[in-house]
């Protein structure tokens, strides 16, 4: 299975990342890696990714998006062939309902394979 990780800025991204390359890992699952953000951020989130995915034993691709992330990740995973979208994010609001940034919202509407969404 060929799975598209979008990896933005933030901490918690990347603990939802290093959650989907270990089971890409297991899976024997391809692993590409979209970081997107402003262009400092991708540069320190690829360098940061790079080092993760070069010790693991999954095969892997790093793509930077410098456009509209949520579009460009959905065009991106439809050119490739990709077969399932993993995304980092969901919030519980003080009443519990979750709530999605617009990344994980435009992606979860959009999307035509499979999204999943690591909180």
């Amino acid at each position: 299975m060929h799975v598209l990780f979008a990896l933005g800025p933030g901490e918690a991204a990347f603990e939802a990342f290093e959650t989907a390359f270990e089971r890409a890992a297991v899976a024997d699952d391809s692993l590409t890696v979209a970081v997107y953000g402003d262009a400092a951020e991708r540069e320190r989130v690829s360098a940061s990714a790079s080092e993760c995915l070069a010790s693991a034993d999954v095969e892997w691709e790093l793509r930077e998006v410098d456009a509209e992330p949520a579009p460009a990740l959905v065009e991106l995973a439809e050119r490739e062939g990709i077969d399932r979208i993993v995304l980092p994010g969901g919030e519980r609001s003080p009443m519990g309902k979750i709530q999605l940034d617009s990344v994980a919202e435009f992606v979860l509407l959009n999307a035509t394979m499979t999204v999943t969404l690591i909180r």
